[in-house]
């Protein structure tokens, strides 16, 4: 069945109407029924769905990525190093401004003692302390003079602190 447009109505089966029987009640709401709306999504709707795996984030959980990622960075860094020596055998970097001398490491003095030591504790560099760092016992000293500070303060009113401190100036003691 056709409209007065010539477009197929719906739901018709293939039934036709023609002239008067165009205006029939029933024939007439076939003609006039449109065809529901698909309603739209909400922006609220289509985001809902959207979390950290959407952007990639959580891609290294499931641990698949990581050892892929391992095995090509040790290709990449083996062909780099490659690169550099023949470079370096080639005469394009001069070794004396490339290479950088290791600050922290620390020479070993080999003792007599130690000349049956294993190899692995002579590859470990040691490292030298650029800052001077406490021993245990300065720190646990530190702590008593602060514990005692605050207790003093928290317990004792200032006249009788001023007054320790007169005394221990008079008596010469810290």
């Amino acid at each position: 069945m056709l409209d007065h447009e010539g477009k197929e109505v719906p739901g018709n089966k293939g039934y036709k109407y023609f002239g008067a029987a165009k205006d029939l009640p029933g024939v007439r709401e076939l003609f006039e029924s449109e065809v529901p709306q698909v309603p739209r999504k909400t922006r609220a709707e289509i985001m809902k769905d959207i979390d950290a795996d959407y952007y990639g984030y959580r891609d290294d959980d499931d641990g698949i990525l990581i050892p892929l990622e391992t095995e090509v960075e040790k290709i990449a860094i083996g062909k780099k190093i490659e690169e550099y020596k023949l470079a370096k055998e080639s005469g394009e970097i001069e070794p004396e401004k490339d290479d950088e001398e290791n600050i922290y490491q620390v020479e070993r003095e080999i003792d007599s003692e130690n000349e049956g030591s294993s190899d692995e504790e002579e590859k470990e560099p040691q490292f030298i302390a650029h800052v001077p760092v406490p021993s245990q016992k300065e720190v646990e000293e530190a702590l008593i003079r602060r514990k005692k500070q605050e207790l003093l303060q928290k317990y004792a009113s200032e006249t009788l602190v001023q007054q320790s401190t007169e005394a221990k100036a008079l008596l010469g003691v810290e």
